[in-house]
């Protein structure tokens, strides 16, 4: 039996995503920075776990308490909608934490496991929003498409030794927690010279035909843990697999 670590799984993706691997048979250690009780069924392959990416003695002792792995999801991530022009480097900062650091960090806890067992693989969650670029997502779009390219590199770094990178790039989704989560972030980040493209891109954002589920992504991590050919990217809903199509012609 397999065992997969999500990090994020409070809600959305990560939700999603460790009920799918459970119903495939998987032991899934679903973790998230604060445990919420009847989020899963009662299952001896079901163990929920706290883990801040942010804090390293976190992400040690959730690591020591779990023992080997075979897949780890870095899904743990925070939204942020606003004028870059109003946006603290605090905050850039905080995000950045959280995003990118927090996958550099989880990814670099596991690696000598998965290397000394050459096996193993890592899927991380970012975002169409690194394959078309929208306006006043400036800061959570580097944070995701720095993980991008470190994926894209670490995937070639880590062949010699067996184990496999991955990336899911999700649609948008307006079902998931992206705004709840980083409200707090994001107030007064919309400045009055910029309401007006506000109010265009909410609108645009509202009259969107495809948009990605969450299944749609637990479906495309799974794919991405389970690949053999090869493949870095998976984008995952409608929209994000349009917009990769059009990238790449």
């Amino acid at each position: 039996m397999k065992t997969v670590l999500i990090t994020g799984c409070s809600s959305g993706y990560g939700l999603a995503t460790a009920r799918h691997f459970h119903a495939q048979g998987w032991k899934v250690i679903a973790t998230m920075r604060k445990p919420q009780e009847g989020l899963f069924e009662d299952s001896p392959r079901m163990r929920v776990l706290a883990l801040d990416v942010a804090q390293p003695e976190s992400i040690a002792a959730a690591l020591d308490a779990v023992g080997p792995v075979d897949v780890l999801v870095n899904n743990a991530g925070v939204g942020l909608f606003g004028a870059f022009e109003a946006t603290p480097m605090a905050t850039t900062r905080e995000l950045f934490e959280i995003n990118t650091f927090g996958v550099m960090a989880m990814t670099q806890a596991v690696l000598p496991g998965f290397r000394e067992r050459r096996k193993g693989v890592i899927v991380n969650v970012t975002s169409s929003a690194t394959l078309a670029p929208m306006p006043l997502v400036a800061v959570y779009t580097a944070s995701k498409t720095a993980i991008e390219g470190f994926t894209a590199s670490l995937a070639h770094e880590l062949q010699a030794f067996e184990v496999a990178v991955k990336l899911v790039e999700p649609g948008y989704a307006p079902t998931t927690r992206f705004a709840d989560n980083g409200r707090e972030r994001m107030q007064g980040l919309i400045t009055e010279p910029y309401a007006p493209l506000a109010q265009s891109v909410f609108g645009m954002l509202t009259k969107t035909a495809q948009v990605t589920k969450e299944s749609d992504v637990a479906e495309a991590v799974w794919r991405a843990a389970n690949d053999t050919t090869g493949q870095l990217r998976f984008p995952a809903g409608a929209d994000a697999i349009a917009l990769a199509q059009r990238a790449a012609g």
